[in-house]
């Protein structure tokens, strides 16, 4: 129980964390770290406003997307805090959740009759299916390292103090990153600021939402982030640490994270359109030679 409770407060702080990054790097106080949770207590404050043109998948699209989500989450460990929910193939369980969720939010965009929404939910379907193969290559590559095929026992196991998992836990970690900044529509892959229609990804998909279910996927985004920054973490920390290090150092490295990603983005320009699918299938190749590698090793 206590992992879904540190995810969930990792997720509460990962974007204040992000947004101060930026702020200070370009010269500014920025926002408080806590920003993004004020915002959705205004957004729970407010009311919906639901055109007439849309039905009730439309309605119903935010709540399966965050359900998806949170049920993903219980799934991810915390450092050695350990799941929730754990079973023999999980990680099969949480790459659909994760998939359920981003089908629910296209069949969203297509059920508001725009066409912009339309356009935006044809990149999502390109973006996750280019995405996929990426997570369970990794996962393969993880259960023939340590022989178990569950995300609590594989990272209980999986050590890169090891010579044999120390490079596929590097490469798989920069998988992971990457998978985080597509999943979540972070730079370079989509950019959260943008007011141009015509290059939104995630953000045109939303455009119809209000009050309570843009509270929801928000929230459902936040989630996103914590449980793939989780995972970049715990392919690198060596699980043979004593928990007395283990936690402290996971949770210094996971702030990072964030960190890391505001002053990514300070630096570094959008993609055009035509470079996105070739950029997500590094996250593939990064994966394949993972695999590879701790093959040969």
């Amino acid at each position: 129980m206590l992992s879904i409770l540190l995810i969930l407060a990792f997720a509460a702080v990962f974007h204040g964390i992000l947004g101060r990054t930026r702020s200070i790097l370009s010269g500014r106080k920025g926002p408080k770290i806590l920003q993004p949770v004020y915002n959705l207590v205004l957004l729970f404050r407010k009311g919906e406003v639901i055109s007439l043109d849309s039905g009730k998948i439309f309605q119903l699209a935010p709540t399966v997307s965050f359900a998806a989500v949170l049920t993903a989450s219980l799934m991810t460990p915390f450092g050695k805090c350990g799941t929730v929910i754990s079973f023999h193939g999980d990680f099969v369980l949480f790459a659909y959740l994760m998939a359920l969720s981003r089908f629910a939010m296209i069949l969203g965009a297509l059920d508001t009759a725009s066409s912009f929404e339309g356009m935006g939910a044809s990149r999502e379907a390109l973006y996750g299916m280019l995405a996929e193969p990426a997570f369970f290559v990794l996962a393969g590559t993880f259960a023939m390292l340590t022989g178990h095929n569950s995300f609590a026992e594989i990272f209980g196991f999986f050590d890169t103090a090891n010579m044999s998992a120390l490079i596929p836990g590097l490469l798989a970690a920069f998988a992971f990153f990457l998978m985080l900044l597509v999943e979540t529509g972070r730079l370079p892959v989509d950019d959260p600021r943008t007011h141009l229609e015509l290059t939104m990804i995630h953000e045109v998909m939303i455009l119809d939402y209000s009050g309570f279910d843009l509270a929801l996927i928000h929230i459902a985004g936040y989630i996103k982030a914590a449980v793939y920054s989780a995972l970049t973490v715990l392919c690198v920390l060596p699980g043979s640490l004593h928990d007395a290090v283990y936690m402290p150092l996971f949770i210094i490295l996971i702030v990072i994270i964030p960190v890391f990603t505001g002053f990514f983005e300070s630096f570094r320009a959008r993609n055009r359109l035509q470079r996105n699918p070739s950029y997500i299938l590094t996250m593939t190749v990064m994966a394949i030679v993972s695999f590879v590698t701790a093959a040969i090793i």
